[in-house]
């Protein structure tokens, strides 16, 4: 007995010595997509966008992005139905969505939109103030791996570079523009049969296109939010003022808001693009009541507190945030 104890405790003893020079995972054999979790980013982004005081939400349209990389390219494939493309604008609106500081419109899917607006009998495309565009430059798979005696590890790796543009609806014209770069990695290995086996893992290619929009999101808010919010007058009746937009835009009862006559609309000899100029105060309204059940139905109901609307069109005036 004493002298097979001793066979198995040499035979192992010899693997040890084998394995020492075997082919070991750098890293703990468990995903590792990047230094800091792509669950724990979102819920970091998401606490770093969400207002802490009260926020007037700008209109927001996301286009579909297109796959300017080759992966996933092939000759039959249609640009428009890119699922690289398609994904990589899903998981945009959606982490703006998340922020909780804009409308989000949809634009991709503009032609099912007007089809379904028909067959239900009407409906109209809200306006935006900014539309999204975005592009993948840069996108790769590689996979790495090492063997040695009775062991072997497997590392994939996947990096992508997304392009973000912010575009004025009003002119086409873009006013900001940004890279983002995001990497997701993971390591699978085994020893004498024992660990885990590498398959293919899909994941990674989402991990690395949600860490490269949010290398540049806070940015893009950033861009956004400076962007001048203005909404529009319903109707006027009696003292009885109603304007578009409410709680699920930032307004709430008692914010005082400024009605504006709009500036002439010039056009620039140096740019050729054409200007408002400078709009004129013309009354303020005070927040009353509000009615509407979401973002396309709701509004307020205001009191005129200065100024007056006779003699203007209500088609040529807009409405701001009352500075305090």
């Amino acid at each position: 007995m004493n002298r097979l104890c001793l066979s198995w405790i040499l035979a192992w003893s010899l693997l040890a010595v084998f394995c020492s020079g075997c082919a070991t995972v750098e890293k703990p054999p468990e995903p590792t997509p990047m230094a800091v979790p792509v669950e724990q980013q979102r819920e970091a982004q998401k606490a770093a966008v969400t207002p802490t005081e009260k926020i007037y939400k700008r209109k927001v349209a996301v286009g579909r992005f297109s796959n300017e990389s080759t992966y996933g390219r092939g000759i039959l494939l249609d640009t428009d139905l890119d699922p690289l493309g398609k994904q990589a604008s899903d998981i945009l609106a959606t982490m703006l969505e998340n922020s909780n500081r804009f409308l989000i419109f949809e634009r991709p899917d503009m032609t099912k939109l007007e089809r379904e607006q028909k067959i239900s009998g009407g409906g109209k495309l809200v306006g935006v103030d900014t539309l999204i565009l975005g592009s993948i430059t840069e996108f790769g798979r590689a996979t790495e791996g090492k063997s040695g005696f009775l062991s072997s590890t497997k590392r994939q790796r996947v990096r992508a570079v997304v392009n973000l543009r912010l575009v004025d609806v009003s002119t086409g014209r873009v006013f900001f523009a940004a890279d983002g770069v995001g990497e997701a990695v993971t390591e699978t290995g085994e020893i004498a049969g024992f660990g885990s086996r590498a398959e293919y893992d899909a994941t990674l290619n989402e991990k690395a296109i949600t860490a490269a929009i949010g290398d540049v999101l806070d940015e893009v808010i950033r861009k956004l939010d400076a962007r001048p919010w203005r909404t529009y007058l319903l109707d006027v009746d009696g003292d009885a003022v109603y304007v578009s937009g409410g709680p699920r835009q930032g307004l709430k009862v008692g914010d005082e808001l400024v009605v504006m006559r709009a500036g002439k609309t010039v056009v620039s000899r140096q740019t050729g693009l054409p200007i408002e100029l400078p709009g004129t105060e013309i009354a303020r309204l005070r927040v009353r009541s509000q009615f509407g059940d979401n973002e396309a139905n709701e509004g307020s109901v205001c009191v005129l507190i200065a100024g007056s609307f006779a003699g203007e069109d209500l088609n040529k005036l807009y409405v701001v945030e009352g500075k305090e």
